[in-house]
């Protein structure tokens, strides 16, 4: 009775923090510290755009705006750019684009330019690999708003705007470039009722293709265009006589801009962004992965307590001597599971804002240097506990092996974007800075808090000198290391696969991604199923009279990452369009890194669940 009254408590205990995270989940929506204040706009302010750097779900390469022959300002100025925009791709500049407070234009002339050979091959080629124009304004991004069919009055929002489109022109058979030189940009405001201030709350945009005339000599701006004049009331809506692309030919952008007032408050204006399409997706993976968890809980808590009591007490009646085992110490992922859970918790309560560009990966960076100092601590705390002593190599390995490794990698991809002329590839600066970071601030914290646990008083590993008689027959199937690993691994990988389905798709088909409410609950559900399925697998280990339950532990969870790597390969083949070699090494790379960070965190969570249960179950073993 003892047992079944312990499960309930568990299971009642779990459904309420469940609940809790639950009901974070549903309004983290809707608040987010913005990290930048409001601006007020009055009527006839201007307005800047900026540009951003150009996308494709194909490559996966991202070009700086200019690097086509894109109209220029006077002076093209970079902006300033932190550490995670920098490793994100990010390069943003001034533009041409200049609006005024609700004052509507139409047919604005930016340039005409003059295609030749080398430049009409550089837009042909960004437009068959599927290159989209990202823009800014008011720290909002630009956006083409897609209706959905399938539901009444909703909308899906795309990053920026296409290059150009592939099309033939009626009665022929040659397949033609156009390009996208008229844009029609919508701007959203919310106006203060009793000071007629204006704060921006959408910024989008439908491009079109539309070869320009005119009437007499160019005169640049002031020229009249006859496809698009203002005067005539004459406006482009559709893109019916397209632009081509080809040598020799004038290009002529111009722009439209609308402006229109909107309901949204400016603390709500990422909500339109930020809309979840598949809410009853993401609310049925919680509550199975939950039912779950809570049905695995229940029975560890019943069955653990109920043979671990027949166990303890046949064991008090025995007088067992047999001799201590030598083991060397682990490197563990307590430094990547601080920094992923204190991400988290400030993800989920909305500090890290959308508006604040690469601040999650700069949050993700800082907290890792600094999280060397719990690494340090715990690597000596565990080494000193299987008796090692050379705490000074113990702690290099620690601060090295899992950096290393992810540099190593990082540095061949970097050269490969390098190679591509990418912007994404990371500036030498960048990278001296990533750098220092590691081995200026992460490498001393590690060594600090190796020194302070080495040299506190150690802890025994009671499973070396205190064991179990064997209950479970050698030969049992589940016994089999093989059997632990295989099964260990599918069940923490259950629990995440459908929400990382979301996240591959935010990070690869760039589309939004802020619901991390959902993604700290799932982050809950992974860490108890880790615990629970390597503390059932070390119990039947301890049971069969194989007491090396260290490395079993870590690599039962931590196989997790094998299938995290094999959804990772079946995403790429199923939903990913890429073709070129260079950008597959790129994906697979990447996910690599994740995978190996995947499996120290998964990994370390398992050995100090087993860890807590193998002290806590032979704190009950009576020694004489």
């Amino acid at each position: 009775m003892a047992g079944v009254s312990l499960a309930l408590r568990l299971g009642v205990s779990f459904i309420k923090f469940s609940s809790l995270f639950l009901l974070l989940a549903y309004h983290s929506h809707s608040f987010y510290l913005p990290g930048v204040a409001p601006q007020d706009f009055i009527t006839g302010a201007e307005l800047k755009v900026k540009v951003n750097k150009l996308t494709s779900t194909k490559t996966q390469l991202p070009y700086s705006y200019y690097s086509l022959p894109y109209c220029p300002p006077d002076h093209i100025v970079d902006s300033a750019e932190n550490l995670g925009e920098v490793l994100r791709g990010d390069r943003i500049e001034n533009s041409p684009y200049v609006f005024q407070m609700r004052e509507p234009q139409q047919c604005k002339i930016l340039c005409r330019i003059t295609l030749n050979e080398k430049t009409a091959k550089e837009f042909k080629e960004k437009i068959d690999d599927d290159y989209r124009v990202n823009m800014i304004l008011d720290n909002l991004p630009l956006v083409v708003p897609i209706p959905r069919f399938d539901l009444e009055n909703a909308v899906v929002y795309q990053h920026g705007f296409q290059v150009g489109l592939k099309g033939q022109y009626a009665g022929s058979k040659d397949q033609k470039h156009f390009i996208h030189n008229h844009l029609t940009f919508t701007v959203k405001f919310h106006k203060d009722s009793q000071t007629n201030l204006a704060r921006i709350v959408g910024f989008e945009v439908k491009p079109f293709s539309i070869k320009h005339d005119y009437d007499g000599q160019w005169k640049n701006e002031n020229t009249r265009l006859t496809t698009c004049d203002p005067h005539a009331r004459r406006a482009v809506t559709s893109s019916e006589s397209p632009q081509v692309i080809e040598d020799k030919k004038d290009v002529i952008f111009t722009y439209d801009v609308a402006f229109e007032e909107s309901e949204v408050k400016w603390v709500f204006r990422w909500d339109t962004y930020l809309l979840m399409a598949d809410g009853q997706i993401h609310w049925f993976s919680i509550v199975n992965s939950l039912m779950i968890v809570l049905f695995l809980s229940g029975m560890v808590a019943m069955i653990m307590l109920r043979t671990l009591y027949r166990d303890i007490s046949k064991y008090n009646q025995l007088e067992t001597q047999e001799e201590a085992q030598e083991e060397t110490g682990m490197e563990i992922g307590v430094q990547f599971f601080g920094m992923i859970l204190v991400t988290m918790m400030f993800a989920a309560l909305g500090f890290l804002s959308p508006s604040n560009r690469g601040g999650l990966m700069t949050v993700m960076l800082l907290l890792w240097v600094f999280m060397g100092l719990f690494a340090g601590y715990a690597s000596a705390r565990l080494y000193k506990m299987f008796k090692g002593t050379e705490w000074k190599k113990i702690t290099l390995k620690t601060a090295f092996i899992f950096p290393a490794t992810i540099f190593t990698i990082f540095f061949f991809l970097n050269a490969l974007i390098w190679g591509e002329k990418s912007s994404g590839a990371v500036p030498f600066g960048t990278m001296f800075a990533l750098v220092f970071l590691w081995f200026g601030i992460s490498v001393p914290l590690v060594f600090a808090g190796s020194y302070i646990g080495f040299k506190k008083p150690g802890i025994e590993d009671p499973v070396k000198t205190n064991k179990i008689p064997r209950q479970i027959p050698e030969q049992a199937w589940y016994m089999n290391p093989a059997f632990s690993i295989l099964i260990g691994g599918v069940l923490p990988f259950g629990a995440v696969f459908i929400e990382l389905f979301f996240i591959l798709t935010s990070i690869w088909l760039h589309q939004f991604y802020y619901i991390f409410g959902f993604l700290f609950i799932v982050f809950v559900i992974l860490i108890v199923t880790c615990a629970e399925i390597t503390i059932v697998l070390c119990y039947f280990q301890l049971c069969g009279e194989d007491y090396l339950w260290w490395w079993r532990s870590y690599l039962t969870s931590g196989s997790s990452a094998i299938y995290l790597f094999l959804y990772a390969a079946f995403y790429f083949f199923t939903k990913l369009d890429i073709t070129k070699p260079v950008s597959g090494i790129l994906y697979f790379g990447y996910m690599l890194i994740a995978s190996y960070a995947f499996f120290v965190l998964t990994g370390t969570i398992g050995f100090y669940a087993c860890f807590w249960f193998t002290r806590l179950i032979y704190s009950s073993v009576k020694i004489d």
